[in-house]
């Protein structure tokens, strides 16, 4: 029996009917169990619908679909420039419905709408970008000998598997997605259980864009099932995941029963250190988006502020001020609002749980530290803006991912001793600098351990650039033509030109 459609009526106005199984083959299916579970508004604490529960097997039918796709069926045969057309088309059809998907992600997951549209901008940039690169991956000749001609090519990987976190919907389908699809692999994608609406409605769109059935699977369930039986699947080639770290290293044993490809974007504790002779303006700006934009759920959240101690004091007393004017929490579909409410119920008590634990340690508390006064009838996961000063090292705000509106000051007097603590953590995806001084700048950006260095600005990262951490905070690099390394094999070919006569 095929499952359900539902009809959500949205706060902004818009109407949107999904369909709430799984996409297998081209098609809806329940899932074998016929067990479901809830997608809830963090602004409400209601049930927004019930979606089906992929298990192990169910997990198995996707991979057969996209196995057969990939070996038997015409992906096989489509060439670069036809993928490349097909990703085109998709990215015009999720351009053409952009309002309607942002509106579903503002709903799922509680980011302001604003800031949904932004993202889905970015999702049909990102599938136009990767259309265009299809065909244009290429190998290379290698000059070895006269008598030899030396060549590579690039070759799919086969069936991939993608698993998404809940704070980018959308966009990390696209960065997954994308590049593998444009490599000519099978794709299965498992969204976070906690996010799957954007996802669902982005199904339809792959078969009205022309993709063969098999070709792009999505299977609902939480990572203990689904997610465990994807990564372990011996016909999957390669596990694509972003999420925490404690996760990533699960992903990589379970993979490693099979040696299938793993690339990981895992958990962050960002650093950005803020000089004395900064851009004041310019970097209060930044150091406020840096910590609170999508409520601080950003692996990236340059959430350690380091402020010269010149500086320090003023810096503070700005950033408290700038803060009270710019961070409105509120309703994710006002326009006002600049922080949402979290997540989930366990995401909304880790993070109040960071706050005692920061009181505990002796930290002192700046601004925010609670839940917001205003929620609506008392409901929704609200976290007021949080700040704490006088931190150490070795507190706990200062070495975990808190994942939530939470920042912490430190002061420090010398720039060597601020490299080194900001490096002294077990994480390295990204940090900033802010200075106008542009030879301190470079150094200073060489001797941070991460993945990627803002100079004067955090978080504005751009699909066209390689992303990806350092330690635990992942293998592996997406966005720009990495992705493309990072989902095709490169194979070697030796041509022999002198042949034996034995006549």
């Amino acid at each position: 029996m095929a499952p359900p459609t539902v009809t959500l009526k949205i706060p902004n106005g818009k109407e949107v009917t999904i369909n709430t199984g799984l996409f297998i083959n081209n098609e809806w299916v329940s899932a074998k169990n016929d067990e479901k579970f809830a997608s809830i508004n963090p602004a409400t604490e209601e049930e927004i619908c019930r979606i089906s529960k992929a298990s192990a097997e169910d997990v198995d039918r996707a991979v057969s679909a996209a196995k057969a796709a990939y070996e038997n069926g015409p992906w096989r045969d489509v060439d670069g420039t036809q993928r490349g057309r097909l990703l085109l088309k998709l990215a015009d059809l999720v351009e053409a419905d952009h309002e309607i998907i942002a509106s579903l992600e503002a709903l799922d997951t509680g980011k302001t709408f604003s800031k949904a549209m932004k993202d889905i901008h970015e999702v049909f940039e990102v599938f136009r970008y990767y259309g265009g690169w299809a065909d244009k991956h290429y190998g290379q000749t290698i000059e070895t000998a006269k008598n030899k001609f030396t060549y590579t090519i690039r070759e799919p990987i086969g069936v991939t598997g993608a698993i998404t976190p809940w704070n980018y919907p959308l966009i990390m389908v696209s960065l997954k997605l994308g590049p593998a699809l444009a490599c000519g692999n099978t794709c299965i994608l498992k969204p976070s259980e906690f996010s799957p609406l954007s996802a669902l409605y982005l199904a339809n769109l792959f078969v009205k864009a022309g993709f063969p059935p098999g070709v792009v699977n999505i299977v609902n369930g939480d990572g203990r099932e689904a997610g465990a039986a994807l990564s372990e699947h011996p016909d999957v080639a390669k596990i694509s995941f972003t999420g925490s770290t404690a996760t990533g290293k699960l992903i990589m044993k379970a993979g490693s029963a099979t040696m299938k490809r793993v690339s990981l974007e895992t958990g962050g504790k960002s650093p950005v250190i803020v000089f004395d002779d900064a851009d004041i303006p310019n970097a209060l700006k930044w150091v406020y988006y840096g910590i609170y934009a999508n409520q601080g759920q950003i692996c990236t959240s340059t959430a350690r502020i380091y402020i010269h101690e010149k500086i320090y004091d003023d810096f503070v007393k700005r950033f408290v001020a700038y803060t009270k004017k710019h961070a409105i929490v509120g309703d994710q579909f006002k326009e006002e609002t600049f922080v949402g409410p979290l997540i989930s119920k366990a995401q909304f008590d880790r993070v109040l749980n960071y706050v005692q634990i920061a009181k505990d340690e002796g930290a002192t508390l700046i601004s925010g530290g609670g839940v917001f006064a205003d929620r609506p009838g008392g409901k929704g996961y609200f976290v007021q803006p949080t700040l704490f000063g006088d931190a150490k090292p070795e507190m706990r705000i200062s070495k975990e991912e808190i994942f939530g509106p939470f920042g912490v000051f430190f002061k420090f007097s010398n720039t060597d001793e601020v490299i080194k603590i900001a490096n002294n953590t077990k994480y390295g995806l990204s940090s900033a600098v802010f200075t106008k001084d542009v030879v301190r700048a470079i150094r200073v950006s060489q001797r941070l351990q991460s993945g990627m260095v803002w100079i004067n600005s955090s978080n504005n990262s751009d699909y066209r650039v390689p992303f990806g951490g350092i330690k635990e905070s992942g293998i592996g690099r997406e966005c720009g033509e990495s992705a493309l390394e990072e989902n095709s094999i490169l194979k070697t070919i030796y041509l022999n030109l002198e042949m034996t006569n034995d006549e």
